[in-house]
């Protein structure tokens, strides 16, 4: 029976806060295989789990995060904002696929240095496009790469055999049954961000996705239990 991994998408975000430790327990307590979460550097360089440049959105404040110490960010936010460390011992066994969003070269090495510093390289997986892909597979030959791809036109052979992806990361509007069988003849797997309505999950999983990124998880694994149902009947 195929599997399909359900990754909680920056935790539960419909509960609570999303990239914040209480968001990832809330979501493995809902049946999350793996949580994705973005991962940022603060001006003095400490990693720490948070989507956008600033704290506007989230946390109210119009502050950009490359201009705030993580003492600074601490204090703004009242501790709420985790950095990675955190995120990696709460969320124990689980795997972890870390997004950077905005990286550059050397955040990209000051992240993998804190994944290995921890001994969590064999639990996490890292996404975003091809640049930022082609720095993590520089600083870690290693790493487990799901490098995400915005076009039906499939990556150059020249991208992926630099990249060595395991996965290929499409929105999941782009996804039918055709890309699917492809990404798998090519040797990869296939993962689809975000779906949160169980129709297009449904749908994914009937196209042969392997892993599914939503705010709703526990949606997500209701229909995995009924598509496996199906397969058994």
């Amino acid at each position: 029976m195929r599997t399909v991994t359900a990754v909680a998408h920056r935790g539960d975000p419909y509960r609570v806060r999303e990239n914040t430790l209480p968001s990832l327990r809330s979501a493995i307590e809902r049946g999350a295989d793996a949580l994705e979460i973005d991962v940022r550097l603060t001006r003095d360089g400490v990693p720490v789990l948070l989507h956008d440049d600033s704290l506007k959105r989230l946390w109210g404040h119009d502050r950009p995060l490359a201009r705030l110490t993580h003492a600074e960010v601490h204090g703004l936010t009242g501790g709420a904002v985790p950095t990675l460390r955190d995120a990696l011992i709460e969320v124990g066994a689980h795997r972890l696929m870390v997004d950077l969003p905005g990286a550059t070269e050397e955040s990209v090495r000051t992240v993998v240095g804190t994944v290995h510093e921890y001994g969590a390289g064999d639990r996490v997986y890292y996404c975003a496009g091809p640049t930022t892909m082609l720095a993590v597979r520089a600083a870690d030959p290693s790493a487990e790469i799901a490098m995400t791809w915005t076009t039906l036109a499939p990556p150059r052979p020249v991208l992926v055999a630099a990249v060595a992806p395991r996965w290929l990361n499409y929105r999941f509007g782009l996804i039918g049954r055709e890309l699917a069988d492809r990404v798998h003849r090519d040797g990869m797997l296939l993962s689809a961000w975000t779906a949160d309505t169980r129709r297009t999950m449904r749908r994914l999983v009937g196209c042969g996705v392997d892993s599914i990124t939503t705010n709703r998880v526990d949606a997500l694994r209701a229909v995995l239990r009924n598509s496996a149902a199906d397969e058994r009947a």
